[in-house]
């Protein structure tokens, strides 16, 4: 009798594990773009095209726009993602109660010709701001061209420039995968 019981046990247990549909794994070999990406350039702009403003004690202002970094991705073929840092908002903090700056996103057409980068419809895209408080700002770029990052404007409230406060000047970093 024992083991009639035993076996009405086990019997359930057998049956549901037979019964489990088991995991299946899909896989595909992904060939083509990844596999034939090319380096990509990064080259910072030159002082005198970069954005410029003067910030001083209790100044409040405006930027004047400039360029940041130039993206030669011409020989990849593949979408790339760019994230834009700004690496000394600590420093930043004791002299600005605010800055504001507005990121623009630029593919050259021919030769010295730059236009807006659009989104894959057609419409152009949100602005985009970088402040000492996000700190990061990122978009996705298509392949195969030639772009240009930017600061087309900005704003800021200046509590004092120098004086041991650090510094007064963003600085930058752009990553591009």
């Amino acid at each position: 009798m024992n083991k009639k019981r035993l076996l009405k046990r086990i019997f359930p247990v057998i049956a549901f594990m037979l019964l489990i549909p088991w995991p299946v794994a899909y896989g595909y070999e992904a060939s083509g773009a990844s596999a034939a990406q090319e380096p990509i350039q990064i080259t910072a702009a030159e002082a005198s095209a970069q954005p410029t403003w003067t910030a001083f004690g209790k100044a409040i202002g405006g930027v004047t726009a400039g360029d940041l970094f130039y993206i030669d991705a011409t020989d990849n073929p593949a979408d790339i993602d760019v994230t834009l840092y700004l690496t000394n908002a600590q420093e930043l903090v004791p002299n600005y109660r605010y800055l504001i700056l507005k990121v623009g996103l630029y593919s050259q057409v021919a030769e010295g010709d730059w236009q807006k980068v659009t989104e894959y419809n057609g419409e152009p895209v949100p602005d985009t701001f970088i402040t000492m408080l996000n700190g990061q700002v990122s978009f996705t770029l298509s392949g195969a061209g030639n772009y240009k990052l930017t600061i087309d404007e900005g704003s800021f409230y200046c509590y004092g420039a120098g004086d041991g406060k650090g510094s007064a000047s963003p600085n930058f970093y752009l990553e591009v995968n």
